[in-house]
């Protein structure tokens, strides 16, 4: 067995089967891995999170099985060798990719051998009790896994949110932006909108999101005028049922692709100077808008379709401009002098 192994997608598939399979050099199946894959794929895993775990053992597989190692024989030592091979690669993956990779892994050691990797105990729960007496249940992480930097959401400013927003000129453009900017919606979440999806009447719209979970969410008056004004005056007659899709060139009517957002938001960033400008950043725009407009945490998770509350608890930052104006506030307060002009 040689290490030239692909991912690919195959479409139609049978009932039951991933659509991402992974093959050899002469196309012969990895029935180890696909094994796996078809399982998370009846358990109902989206075929995005199927493709990632392609992915992700795709990468195992170049470097494990061209030694034709039994599975089981996988240990401690074998995975920081692992660590080693993705860390010497080129370019190396974030340490948060390769502990994505390692989470996958133990999934799928566990899937075909029934334990866990002798040696590597990802998660424990214990009993912790405190000064005072008290225990409680916790999960504690004893495996390997890199440590990660500490993410940090940078929205835009209103000047560069101003300066972007110009730049559009046609209404489906500005829907776009307005859903990513005033609901938090993903870039795929956007792509993937449906005219059933709508319901302009209520001012509401379903959202997709991660792991097939839908969310309704309002929509603000200025964005149901901007999305009537393109389903009226610009949107193509078309059988799709996307809600939004290309108004000119070979491929008129037809949905917006990923990367047909991507150039957008490139040509745009071009043609402002709005570096930072990308459709996430516009989401962590609107989270930190939110917070700062005084939304409860709970509230902002279920708008930005959150499946963990330490995701949302990202956007609940208090920024230096920020904590300098409440200190120049107690100052006022206190001595009577008013703040700078510039905050």
């Amino acid at each position: 067995m040689t290490g030239n192994f692909r991912l690919l997608c195959c479409q139609p598939t049978p009932a039951g089967a991933s659509p991402y399979r992974l093959v050899d050099a002469n196309n012969q199946e990895l029935t180890l891995i696909n094994d796996f894959l078809d399982a998370q794929w009846i358990r109902g895993l989206s075929a995005r999170t199927l493709r990632a775990y392609g992915f992700d053992l795709l990468n195992f597989a170049r470097w494990w099985f061209p030694s034709i190692r039994d599975l089981c024989q996988l240990n401690q030592s074998y995975l920081l060798d692992y660590i080693r091979y993705q860390l010497a690669s080129k370019p190396a993956p974030t340490p948060q990719t390769v502990n994505h990779r390692l989470v996958v892994l133990r999934c799928f050691y566990r899937f075909h051998c029934g334990c866990d990797i002798a040696g590597d105990q990802p998660g424990v729960t214990s009993t912790t009790r405190d000064p005072f007496g008290y225990g409680r249940r916790r999960r504690v992480r004893r495996g390997l896994r890199l440590k990660q930097p500490r993410k940090v959401v940078m929205p835009l400013s209103p000047e560069e949110v101003s300066a972007f927003w110009r730049s559009f000129r046609t209404y489906r453009d500005i829907g776009l932006i307005a859903l990513m900017l005033f609901d938090g919606l993903r870039s795929r979440e956007v792509t993937e909108l449906q005219l059933a999806d709508l319901c302009l009447s209520e001012a509401q719209i379903r959202v997709h999101g991660k792991g097939n979970r839908d969310r309704i969410l309002p929509l603000p008056q200025e964005t149901t005028a901007i999305l009537q004004l393109y389903l009226r005056l610009e949107r193509p007659v078309t059988s799709s049922p996307c809600l939004f899709v290309c108004l000119k060139g070979p491929h008129r009517g037809m949905p917006i692709t990923p990367a047909g957002l991507r150039s957008l938001f490139r040509h745009h960033r071009i043609r402002t100077g709005v570096s930072r400008a990308n459709p996430h950043r516009f989401r962590h725009t609107f989270g930190s808008d939110m917070v700062r407009a005084g939304v409860s945490v709970p509230a902002l998770m279920r708008l930005m379709g959150h499946s963990d509350i330490s995701t949302t608890m990202l956007y609940v930052q208090i920024s230096p401009r920020d904590v300098w104006r409440e200190y120049y506030s107690a100052l006022e307060n206190k001595f009577h002098l008013p703040p700078p002009e510039d905050l």
